[in-house]
């Protein structure tokens, strides 16, 4: 499924996708939590793909999805809950690969200046007035 379509299946409806339940009360139950375990999945999709900026405008829709939930959750959301937990550890240490991928691109950026400033102080400076005109 692609960024986009996720997108809108976690933005169209709360609702399970893909869990075959006997009873339409419990999908009701558990509907709030698919959404989050699926923007679970969305932030994981979008940090491995390097769309930071997507990424940090989800903020908004993540406290939407846990506004309406109770301090404790119904036992028969603990596997969606647990699987949204382990996304989120997956994509904390997608972040981090990022962050040390960026910051290893910075330090490239500043030696590389140090360098050219060192051999520009090297050259022999010119003057910009051509005495000889």
């Amino acid at each position: 499924m692609s960024v986009a379509a996720r997108e809108a299946h976690v933005d169209a409806a709360p609702r399970g996708d893909a869990r075959p339940q006997g009873s339409s009360e419990l999908q009701d139950v558990l509907g709030p939590y698919e959404a989050i375990r699926a923007h679970a999945e969305l932030e994981l999709e979008l940090a491995g793909s390097g769309e930071l900026a997507r990424l940090a405008a989800l903020g908004p829709r993540w406290d939407e999805l846990i506004a309406g939930l109770p301090a404790r959750p119904p036992a028969a959301a603990a596997e969606l809950l647990q699987r949204a937990h382990l996304i989120h550890e997956r994509t904390r240490i997608e972040l981090e690969r990022l962050r040390g991928a960026l910051l290893g691109e910075i330090a490239t950026a500043t030696r590389s200046r140090r360098t050219a400033n060192a051999y520009a102080g090297q050259l022999r400076r010119r003057p910009r007035l051509d005495r000889s005109a």
